[in-house]
């Protein structure tokens, strides 16, 4: 049922998004733009965005628009009409064509690899393209941008589950061109001794000691309950912590231990 859900998100939640993607859109040459300005049908525009990166606009001139956002490219027309020429003017932009623009896409998604987005595409729907994540992604995906200069790179962490398992569309970014999104690979612990299921298991956040016991079935009859220990890397050399606390956070790699108990 809930892979179910997970589907029908992944099919529904792109639609749902598009509009504020298409607002982030960020404009390059070669788009063609239509600009509408409300009651003033003389000024309704369509335009290509120059290899400059400039458009001209009657009353405004040029306007050099390249790698700002449909909503920043709106609100600069809007100022510059407002300025001495209409009163309070209500302006659309729709982008009619789309230059070509490349993302990468790498990690535990089926199909990673160089994809053309040809219109605003969110996060979500960029993955359904790779043929969604593997059963061994994380939560966790990470998404590497270039800044404003070439010397700047920002890299931004979404978290996938608050996405599709909460229907929080609001962290369902818009990405960009030159855009590199990492799906990154779940951590495991591994559990042994007297549990039910000894096995190793996917790392969820929070899990704990006790969470992990519960995964694993269970203490069986034999298990020395108050003597489980964990092996830990801890900078590079294995340690291990006694008698741990049910509530020890488990960590990626982590090895719990529940002895017998003798008595």
């Amino acid at each position: 049922m809930k892979r179910m859900l997970i589907i029908l998100v992944l099919l529904f939640l792109p639609s749902l998004s598009a509009q504020a993607a298409d607002n982030h859109y960020r404009i390059g040459e070669g788009d063609i733009l239509r600009i509408t300005v409300y009651d003033n049908a003389d000024l309704t525009t369509q335009t290509r965005v120059s290899s400059s990166g400039s458009i001209d606009f009657p009353l405004i001139g040029k306007i050099q628009i390249s790698g700002q956002t449909v909503a920043d490219v709106t609100e600069a027309i809007r100022a510059g009409l407002a300025d001495g020429y209409l009163v309070d003017p209500q302006v659309s932009i729709f982008v009619e064509e789309f230059r070509s623009q490349k993302v990468v896409i790498m990690g535990q998604v089926k199909n990673p690899g160089l994809y053309e987005l040809s219109g605003p595409t969110t996060l979500v729907q960029l993955i359904s393209k790779a043929g969604g994540v593997t059963p061994d992604a994380d939560e966790t995906v990470s998404i590497r941008r270039s800044g404003n200069d070439s010397q700047s790179e920002q890299v931004i962490s979404i978290n996938l589950k608050k996405i599709l398992d909460e229907g929080n569309s609001s962290l369902d970014v818009a990405v960009i061109d030159g855009d590199s999104i990492f799906v990154n690979q779940a951590g495991v612990f591994y559990i042994t001794g007297e549990v039910r299921k000894p096995d190793a298991y996917r790392l969820e956040r929070g899990v704990s000691v006790i969470t992990a016991i519960t995964k694993a079935g269970g203490f069986t009859n034999l298990a020395a309950k108050g003597k489980v220990r964990i092996i830990r890397k801890i900078n590079g050399s294995e340690t291990i912590l006694k008698k741990v606390s049910m509530n020890e956070p488990v960590q990626a790699d982590d090895i719990i231990v529940v002895p017998e108990s003798f008595f």
